[in-house]
């Protein structure tokens, strides 16, 4: 049963995309949204994290989130794909769960 876990909280102010990372399973998709989409930076503090996954999880950023915080232009990091709102609704209706990070 994959699930969509949603990040919404900077990796630099809070501790959801790590404790999101040691729950997620082989299968899973990670989201990350709002202030969460900095933890998609290239070369930040936090790119570690999300590099160990080796394509065991799918990992997203929502573009407008992006956008919206000056950051569409930055290089992310490999493996992360951009998606416009209707990626994120296909996420939702595609996989089994959704688990918010709060």
């Amino acid at each position: 049963m994959p699930t969509l876990h949603m990040v919404n909280k900077s990796p630099f102010e809070d501790n959801a995309l790590q404790s999101c990372l040691g729950h997620v399973l082989k299968g899973d998709a990670v989201l990350l949204i709002e202030d969460g989409v900095y933890g998609a930076l290239a070369g930040s503090a936090v790119a570690g994290m999300l590099g160990q996954q080796n394509g065991a999880v799918s990992l997203y950023a929502l573009g407008p989130d992006l956008a919206a915080r000056g950051l569409s232009e930055k290089p992310l990091l490999g493996g992360v794909d951009v998606i416009d709102y209707g990626g994120f609704v296909d996420l939702v209706t595609t996989l089994d769960r959704s688990q918010s990070w709060l």
